[in-house]
């Protein structure tokens, strides 16, 4: 079933197929197909195409969500598989993420972490309502590459120049890139904060984030 159990995986990805997707990997393993094979073959691919059929527009929030759902169940059975094989999915680089302190929208922000996992990033994501603290000592403590900051209100926006300021007080400002989203958010507040990176939707994060890593 390889060949088109990679297609069929692709496309219950694609189409948020929650059940479908955890039965196709449950299946492939069963059959001793390498998980990073699933992973690379299978799963990868399917949120690329994800990101591009969104910036085509033929893909929607709600579908792009749906995606990244499927995609973080099939994770979830694969990371066990390749732990025990002693082998894991490549990673290009570090990221910490969450949203800022007084602020609990988890969705978008689910969305950028699902994305980056899966072009290969490996994701710490703190949750909503994170602490500047937290953020500076996870950043420190797995030598994070990039830090992500979402806030949805106007009134959280505040906190992302906050963190970016505490980096700096602990002398850690140049160690990390930032990258900051969210609703409110602009390239123009992203410049005055003195962030590195701005993104307005999940599959920009992801380029942002390559295009950051490939620059260090």
């Amino acid at each position: 079933m390889f060949g088109g159990g990679f297609e069929q995986l692709n496309r219950a990805i694609l189409e948020g197929a929650l059940e479908e997707t955890e039965d196709l990997v449950k299946r492939m393993l069963e059959e001793g197909v390498n998980p990073l094979e699933v992973m690379n073959k299978g799963c990868i691919p399917a949120m690329e195409k994800a990101g591009e059929l969104f910036e085509a527009e033929e893909f929607f929030l709600p579908e792009l969500i749906m995606a990244s759902e499927a995609m973080k169940r099939a994770v979830k059975l694969l990371e066990p598989e390749l732990a025990k094989r002693g082998t894991e999915k490549k990673i290009i680089g570090r990221v910490v993420i969450g949203t800022v302190e007084g602020d609990v929208h988890d969705i978008g922000k689910s969305i950028v972490a699902s994305m980056l996992s899966a072009a290969g990033f490996e994701v710490y994501d703190l949750g909503v309502d994170v602490p500047g603290e937290t953020f500076v000592a996870r950043v420190k403590e797995v030598e994070a590459d990039i830090l992500g900051l979402s806030a949805l209100l106007t009134t959280t926006m505040q906190r992302q120049r906050e963190v970016i300021e505490l980096l700096t007080e602990k002398g850690m400002r140049d160690k990390v890139k930032l990258i900051v989203g969210g609703a409110p958010v602009t390239r123009a507040w992203a410049e005055k904060i003195g962030a590195d990176g701005y993104a307005e939707d999940a599959v920009n994060a992801v380029k942002v984030a390559r295009e950051m890593i490939a620059s260090k």
